[in-house]
């Protein structure tokens, strides 16, 4: 009888599996998912894709960063450089290979109300050297 317990014990003493917040952007943007990622925008969100910056509403950023995936189509990501040693803001940087060519990402999420928001994208044609 002890051991039918002992599933439920080991269940119990594992902690529960943390997503990152940072990965899960990125993990988006491989995706080219952008209807989860506008899920995570805050009210207003900074975009610059290559030389084009401006501040958007949810629904206006949703839709460039749609036409943005629509030209280029996700292959793969390599994250660069992940900072997130203070709770209120984290800091992404990756490598998005796409059809179209490589892409440098940086993001910014800040903390709200519920969570986290997605306050700041930018989109840059890699440099490789």
């Amino acid at each position: 009888m002890k051991l039918l317990y002992l599933p439920l014990f080991i269940l119990y003493m594992v902690p529960a599996v943390v997503v990152d917040p940072i990965d899960n952007v990125a993990a988006l943007i491989r995706q080219g998912d952008t209807n989860q990622l506008s899920k995570i925008f805050a009210a207003t969100v900074e975009i610059t894709i290559l030389d084009e910056e401006n501040v958007y509403s949810k629904v206006q950023a949703k839709l460039i960063l749609d036409k943005f995936f629509s030209q280029n189509k996700p292959l793969s990501i390599k994250m660069l450089h992940k900072v997130n040693s203070n709770t209120n803001y984290l800091f992404g940087v990756l490598t998005l290979t796409t059809a179209g060519g490589p892409y440098r990402i940086a993001y910014t999420l800040k903390k709200a109300e519920g969570g986290l928001a997605l306050i700041e994208l930018r989109i840059e044609t890699e440099k490789i050297k």
